[in-house]
């Protein structure tokens, strides 16, 4: 096909969200190079992304405009072969397993603490904020660390497991607020160092580990953020260990994002540049793993929160663009607000949620009160 007749192909398919290439509205694509439309047809998703990364096109409000291709599901009509080896990959490969579940550390996390620092905010905390009745980053993040902590009912001298630690921000808060120790675990040199110099002082151990060889008990266990990098093959064995490391009057809470589609179905742009060997789970894979392990006590969604917590990490980073544009290039800061641009859509438009699942082995006894 000409040029011409991908351009008025791409007009077409736009139309269906009320997107306008070289429109005026904020939502609106500007398009920079004519050669855009072949790239996208070509490889969808990846090939968009990549073409912004390369200055090819641009929107005023990319969250905006990715929401409205969201909503309408326009990117339902671009399944091409990246996409397919992108969806195989994820259903016939467990790339989530022995070194390969040290991929995302080197890939994502250790990418430099500075870039999180700066993005993240006073508690660096990579997983989306709780915003019901706060006003600011800072404030969601706490008042999720809060909840969690009043979900897992914590008491001094209680000791505490992280799975998939991070910065150990959530082990310290837990510490200093609720009296406990704890272990945290990582698959990140980065996050690991970073870990135990926030934590310094406090009776929390931080560890490179993978999830697997934990067997020890604990009073209560959290997982934040994690759950996206275990892997469809891999969610039974997942809940087989925290069932091992939990003592049976104990609760384990589950804070993960969540997806309405058919499970093991990764964006090759997001595989390739953010988050390789990544899954969003789908509710019947988490339900269907979890089962004869646990009693779900809770299953708390406030995935619109997710939107709002993106927004400030973006603001954030285009504050510090220019300290951190020592280190990373342009096209770096074009891929980063690509990524945090489309993830915002993605809850924006109510196609992901994120969950808390508070989860007991046997069930609570008289019941679980929720703490919201």
């Amino acid at each position: 096909m000409s040029q011409q007749s991908l351009r008025q192909r791409a007009a077409e398919l736009l139309e269906i969200a009320g997107v306008h290439i070289d429109g005026r509205a904020t939502t609106d694509i500007r398009v920079h190079d004519e050669q855009l439309y072949a790239r996208v047809f070509a490889h969808g998703s990846l090939g968009l992304g990549e073409a912004y990364m390369d200055g090819w096109w641009d929107a005023e409000d990319l969250p905006g405009f990715f929401t409205k291709i969201l909503s309408t599901h326009l990117d339902e009509h671009l399944k091409t072969l990246d996409t397919l080896i992108a969806h195989l990959k994820a259903r016939f490969v467990n790339m989530q397993r022995g070194q390969h579940a040290f991929d995302i550390g080197k890939v994502h996390y250790d990418l430099g603490n500075d870039l999180f620092k700066a993005m993240l905010g006073k508690r660096m905390m990579y997983s989306c904020g709780y915003w019901a009745e706060a006003t600011n980053l800072d404030d969601a993040q706490e008042a999720k660390l809060d909840l969690i902590c009043r979900k897992l009912r914590l008491k001094p001298g209680m000791k505490v497991l992280d799975v998939g630690c991070g910065w150990g921000e959530a082990l310290r808060f837990a510490a200093e607020r609720y009296g406990i120790s704890g272990v945290g675990i990582t698959v990140s040199n980065e996050q690991a160092e970073l870990a135990r110099e926030l934590c310094r002082g406090l009776p929390i151990q931080i560890r490179l580990q993978d999830y697997r060889e934990l067997d020890e008990p604990f009073d209560a266990i959290m997982s934040i953020g994690m759950f996206e990098h275990v892997g469809g093959k891999n969610y039974r064995e997942y809940f087989e260990v925290a069932r091992r490391c939990l003592k049976d009057d104990g609760l384990f809470l589950l804070h993960c994002i969540g997806t309405n589609q058919s499970p093991g179905r990764p964006d090759p742009w997001i595989e390739k540049y953010i988050f390789p060997n990544s899954m969003i789970p789908a509710a019947s894979q988490v339900a269907a793993a979890l089962e004869g392990l646990f009693v779900v006590e809770d299953w708390h969604n406030f995935g619109t929160d997710y939107d709002r917590t993106l927004m400030a990490w973006r603001a954030n980073v285009d504050a510090a663009w220019p300290a951190l544009s020592a280190r990373y290039d342009e096209r770096f800061h074009r891929m980063w607000r690509f990524y945090l641009a489309v993830s915002a859509a993605v809850f924006r438009s109510r196609r992901n949620q994120l969950w808390q699942l508070t989860l007991s082995p046997h069930g609570v006894p008289g019941g679980y009160r929720v703490p919201r």
